[in-house]
């Protein structure tokens, strides 16, 4: 049965979106006048408002808006407007998403499709190998648009050299997502993946890098680098770096050492692994990714983590208006706590300290579920390894202090591969995310 958009606007628009819809099957009627959009509306299911057609006159704007949400009909707006209290305003009116331009017509025909099938939109924060696990697991559910929002303070390895050399954001996380994401060709997904091994300037880099970063000098931004290589990859999803400029992650120990850069606080050098980190800031501050703050605003579920706590999870949190969008969205926000303790960033950390750290820094406890991973199901050869470099499973511990802690439902779960490296299991946190899902948790 074919599904009626109406199309409220002007000019290129209308040609653009028709596009975006061509291949979902749907009649796709168009109203630019103000009296063809009351009757137009009462056979329409579906509604993509152009604010900029009218935006000569706000009292235009308002009485259309006023119209689409008497008619009960569900809406996406689509505006130049990037900004955060204009995002809140078109959800507040009840529009389904809010689209910023310039856009992209893959993740245009994403979103809309998302929205005509009733499939769950599921915004993943976070960096590392945890969300490229995560999204490998989580792309495989039935009726979900995932949506990766990738941190932008790795400075370490290929990252870091073309960070310091190109001054783009660091493409390595945002590489991960889109081959996670990927519906190419296994050899295309290798190619990304490739690592050169030999000569001085490309020895360590890997394709996918060095693509992005060409793309963002074409493009002129990140952004629409990932927009490309998404493209050519066909992804099953949508990926947005984070932030939209560039920052250095700092921390402050106990012992009041302060180390700035990700790969620095990583990598523990000259300090006592158990020291603790203080505080955390990035300097300068970013300026957040307005279209990852509409992608939190406007999803069903977020999840944060897993990964590093600091590095892969707390630096994103970090960012003011991620923070606001993850505590004012309607969507239901899941906490995946790492598996193991890190030296330098999380030594003697146990679930408590973890969570209590997310609480600290979202500064509100607005998660609904915590994912704690049961380390009895943990190898034991794996284990004796992970100790040697001073690394141990996140302990449980006393539930009920965890409980006083949080209102979130707390889920414990076998959720680590049975491989020498000890980490999340694509599938079987996929399997736990299907159950929040479903609510059977």
């Amino acid at each position: 049965m074919y599904k009626k958009f109406l199309l409220i606007g002007s000019g290129p628009f209308v040609e653009e979106i028709k596009k975006a819809l061509s291949s979902l099957a749907l009649e796709v009627e168009v109203a630019n006048v103000y009296a063809e959009i009351a009757p137009r509306l009462k056979k329409a299911e579906i509604v993509v408002f152009d604010q900029d057609s009218y935006s000569s006159s706000s009292r235009m704007v308002k009485s259309i808006l006023r119209i689409i949400v008497l008619s009960k009909k569900d809406f996406v707006i689509l505006s130049r407007k990037k900004s955060t209290l204009a995002v809140l305003s078109a959800k507040k009116a009840g529009a389904a998403d809010y689209i910023l331009k310039p856009y992209n017509i893959r993740e245009v025909n994403l979103r809309l499709s998302a929205i005509l099938n009733q499939k769950k939109r599921i915004a993943c924060i976070g960096g590392g190998t945890g969300l490229f696990n995560l999204l490998m697991g989580i792309k495989s559910l039935p009726a979900i648009l995932p949506i990766s929002i990738v941190s932008t303070t790795d400075d370490g390895g290929s990252s870091g050299r073309l960070r310091d050399s190109f001054g783009v954001l660091p493409p390595g996380d945002i590489r991960r997502s889109l081959v996670a994401l990927s519906n190419a060709p296994e050899i295309m997904n290798k190619i990304i993946q490739y690592r050169f091994s030999k000569g001085a300037c490309f020895s360590g880099h890997s394709f996918g890098n060095l693509l992005l970063t060409v793309l963002n000098d074409i493009e002129g931004s990140m952004a629409g680098a990932v927009r490309g290589v998404g493209d050519i990859l066909n992804i099953n999803g949508i990926v947005y770096p984070i932030a939209s400029t560039e920052s250095v992650l700092c921390a402050e120990f106990e012992d009041g050492t302060i180390v700035k850069g990700e790969h620095n606080i990583d990598l523990c050098k000259n300090r006592a692994p158990e020291l603790r980190i203080k505080k955390c800031w990035h300097k300068p501050v970013p300026k957040c990714d307005i279209n990852a703050y509409s992608a939190i605003i406007n999803s069903d579920f977020v999840t944060i983590g897993p990964g590093d706590l600091y590095t892969s999870v707390i630096t994103n949190l970090l960012i003011k208006n991620i923070r606001e969008a993850i505590v004012k969205s309607r969507a239901k926000k899941i906490y995946i706590c790492n598996l193991m303790t890190k030296p330098g960033e999380t030594f003697g950390y146990g679930a408590f300290d973890h969570i209590k750290e997310i609480l600290r820094y979202l500064k509100r406890d607005c998660l609904d579920y915590i994912i704690l991973a049961d380390s009895r199901k943990l190898r034991k050869d794996a284990l004796a390894r992970y100790a040697k470099k001073k690394q141990f499973p996140v302990g449980i511990g006393d539930l009920a202090k965890i409980r006083k802690l949080t209102k979130a439902d707390i889920i414990i779960a076998d959720l680590a591969h049975e491989q020498e490296l000890i980490r999340h299991d694509s599938q079987k946190i996929r399997d736990q995310i299907g159950r929040i899902i479903k609510g059977r948790t």
